[in-house]
């Protein structure tokens, strides 16, 4: 089976396009291959992200497809059809019997040219919040998965099928305590995580190294910074007591390790972006969620949707002051830990990937339009 997948911009629409493709080949006849092919732009992360799972990459042209200034607009048109000239001789040349969307509008180029061309095209929806460039996909995909039954109204309803946000595999095979002999943090010590998504959060980083002391007199800090932060905190951490910097884990980037790092947890502390709502699931993770402002509508929903299910607090940007009382609170609340812990269990969805892979196959089979 030949299949294309397309979604960019962070590792929220990189991911689970990745653990669908590892589905869809467990769930093929024995004998039965599977070539892929990754279709985004190199403006994201999604080529390093691809590229390190060893499934070839292909760049197009794309942006955003709307635009606040007229001449943006103008721009971006010409960018969106230029990408979806590249993506036609691209889809021509593979020769793909499906093309996977997740999102993003470095995949709209993509969509253009496998309905051009014919090719049977699915979307998956990530976040709980379709944007732009998803409800535009999902006008010329055959079939659309969402992640929760609160997407539905946003979307064809003909065609959609809610499936659980497809987390990787590993997310479900790892542990608390492997996860702390890996890292190498205390076997009986409170332990918070800090991640910004896949690119990192500055605000976050800032607020985090204002309180570090302070944090780390209450537990083992992991804190994966993203690549653009890790130097000068690098340097903050050097300058800790021996005391303190022991206790301090700084990664600029996690890939193979980030399941382990969240299993060792006992509260994260991160940006809510779609993986929020499949992976701190499926560890059972406590979390304080700080939505990103200028992601639209997408992560304060994401955020408010774990918080409504028990299973996280919100905190704003602009509330970051009240990181160390925040997350101190939780951390010496053994009770609500605990609840949340189970609130958030009861929202993952293992089979997730599985689901989708079988939707892909069958779209596959069918004739073309």
């Amino acid at each position: 089976m030949r299949l294309v997948l397309s979604g960019g911009g962070t590792g929220g629409h990189v991911y689970p396009a990745l653990s669908v493709a590892e589905a869809v080949r467990e769930q093929l006849p024995a004998g039965e291959a599977l070539d892929l092919l990754y279709v985004g732009t190199l403006a994201g992360n999604e080529s390093e992200i691809v590229e390190r799972s060893a499934v070839p990459f292909r760049d197009v042209s794309a942006a955003p497809i709307r635009g606040r200034l007229p001449w943006q607009m103008a721009a971006n048109a010409a960018k969106i059809a230029a990408g979806a000239r590249q993506a036609r001789t691209i889809l021509g040349d593979f020769g793909p019997q499906a093309v996977l969307s997740t999102g993003g509008y470095a995949s709209f180029p993509v969509a253009l040219a496998a309905r051009g061309r014919k090719i049977p095209l699915a979307v998956y929806l990530p976040d709980l919040t379709p944007g732009w460039a998803v409800r535009a996909i999902a006008r010329l995909a055959q079939r659309v998965a969402a992640t929760a039954i609160e997407s539905l109204r946003r979307l064809p309803s003909d065609k959609t099928i809610v499936t659980g946000y497809p987390v990787r595999s590993e997310f479900y095979h790892v542990d608390r305590g492997g996860g702390r002999e890996r890292l190498g943090l205390g076997p009986e010590e409170k332990v918070l995580f800090i991640g910004g998504g896949s690119t990192g959060a500055q605000r976050i980083n800032r607020a985090i190294a204002a309180e570090i002391s302070g944090l780390l007199e209450l537990c083992e800090v992991v804190h994966v910074s993203g690549p653009g932060d890790e130097p000068w905190l690098r340097e903050i951490r050097e300058g800790l007591p021996d005391g303190l910097r022991d206790r301090y884990h700084l990664y600029g980037y996690m890939h193979e390790e980030m399941p382990w790092a969240m299993a060792a947890a006992d509260l994260a502390l991160c940006r809510s972006g779609a993986s929020v709502i499949g992976e701190l699931p499926a560890l059972g993770l406590p979390a304080v969620l700080v939505p990103l402002p200028l992601a639209g509508a997408h992560q304060r929903t994401n955020a408010h949707y774990l918080e409504k299910h028990g299973a996280a607090a919100v905190l704003e940007e602009d509330g970051l002051d009240d990181v160390l009382p925040v997350v101190g609170s939780l951390l010496h609340d053994d009770v609500r830990l605990r609840e949340m812990r189970d609130a958030s269990r009861q929202l993952a969805r293992p089979n997730a990937a599985a689901r989708i892979a079988s939707l892909v196959i069958d779209l596959a089979k069918e004739p073309a339009r």
